[in-house]
């Protein structure tokens, strides 16, 4: 049985990700060479505030990523634009008006990728949905930063163009829109990914495979249902593997040796029951009711840790050491997706 959710659609978003990586990490580069040209001190300010979210944003799309669980290339044609912008950035051949032009056309570009992403994964099921939740907080910025970068064109257009300054009226409105959307934003999105502690992350693995058992259980078609379990087998092998080498090893001293020890046998027979239904039939009566019985245990498994372990973590550690085991279980799950995908 194939057990995978790499579908058309799917895949279609992890690459429309990727490429949105691969832009952002342009968008970083350009901010900084920008700074370094301009001689204007407000627009420096600017610039270097915009620089800050966008290496935030870098990491909530690798959260995102991570979240997806869908291990995918940039799309060739990305890397090529990228490539032929950095040159522009970086040469003489265009003024730094044209350069500013340049960097508002690519954060208009993301600003609409991410948005086709929201909408996609609200098309496509509610697992992709709730994986890619994080990016909101990057859309509401970047259209936060297409509204600075217009004020920034309108002031360095004037001076190319007459050598003089232009009316100092566009940063008001500049800053009203920016206001207005940050409003909007702050309502829909309540933690940044440099503020995500290991419990957020657990939690979001949590709730994925939550919606992907209901997906089993509201479906009736054969291939949707092997589809939803291939993203379960996924989602699970990875999760269980990566708390196993950063999460486990580093409760185990406050957690207590028991506990700890109660959290891989579940791990472990949760393994036993994803191999044994791999290789049953999709369409059979059986195949749902070993589904149920994996998500009672699994379920079993999430309420003790986000009970007690997680009152543990609480109790025991800073709130900076629960934010860098996130880094460190994000980056463990990132390589434990690229094996498996590599190995299926």
């Amino acid at each position: 049985m194939v057990t995978t959710l790499d579908d058309t659609k799917r895949m279609a978003i992890g690459e429309k990700l990727a490429s949105m990586k691969e832009v952002q990490a342009l968008l970083i580069e350009n901010e900084q060479l920008l700074i370094k040209e301009c001689n204007d001190g407000d627009i420096q300010k600017h610039l270097q505030d915009m620089l800050n979210d966008d290496q935030k944003n870098m990491g909530i799309l690798e959260t995102v990523i991570v979240q997806y669980g869908v291990q995918s290339e940039p799309k060739s044609t990305v890397r090529e634009m990228v490539e032929k912008v950095r040159k522009l950035m970086q040469g003489s051949e265009i003024s730094l008006y044209e350069k500013f032009a340049q960097h508002e056309l690519l954060k208009h570009g993301q600003t609409m990728s991410g948005l086709l992403v929201h909408k996609a994964a609200q098309v496509v099921g509610a697992d992709v949905e709730a994986a890619i939740t994080p990016l909101n907080t990057a859309n509401f910025e970047n259209r936060a930063h297409q509204e600075q970068l217009k004020g920034i064109l309108e002031v360095l257009g004037v001076r190319e163009l007459t050598g003089k300054e232009a009316e100092q009226g566009i940063w008001a409105r500049v800053q009203d829109a920016v206001a207005a959307l940050s409003g909007v934003a702050g309502s829909v999105v309540s933690r940044t990914d440099d503020e995500m502690k290991i419990q957020d992350i657990i939690r979001m693995d949590h709730q994925k495979v939550n919606l992907l058992f209901g997906q089993i259980d509201s479906s009736n078609d054969p291939q949707k249902i092997q589809e939803y379990f291939g993203q379960i087998y996924k989602d699970l092998t990875v999760h269980a593997e990566a708390e196993e080498q950063v999460v486990y090893p580093a409760i185990r001293a406050f957690y207590g040796e028991s506990d700890t020890q109660e959290l891989y046998d579940e791990q472990a027979e949760m393994k036993v029951m994803l191999d044994a239904i791999k290789s049953m039939n999709p369409g059979s009566s059986e195949f749902k009711q070993q589904v149920n019985r994996l998500k009672d245990i699994v379920m079993d498994h999430v309420r003790q840790e986000e009970s007690t372990m997680f009152a543990a973590i609480r109790n025991n550690c800073s709130d900076e050491q629960s934010k860098q085991m996130a880094t460190q279980f994000k980056e463990a799950k990132s390589k434990l997706q690229q094996q498996l995908a590599a190995s299926m």
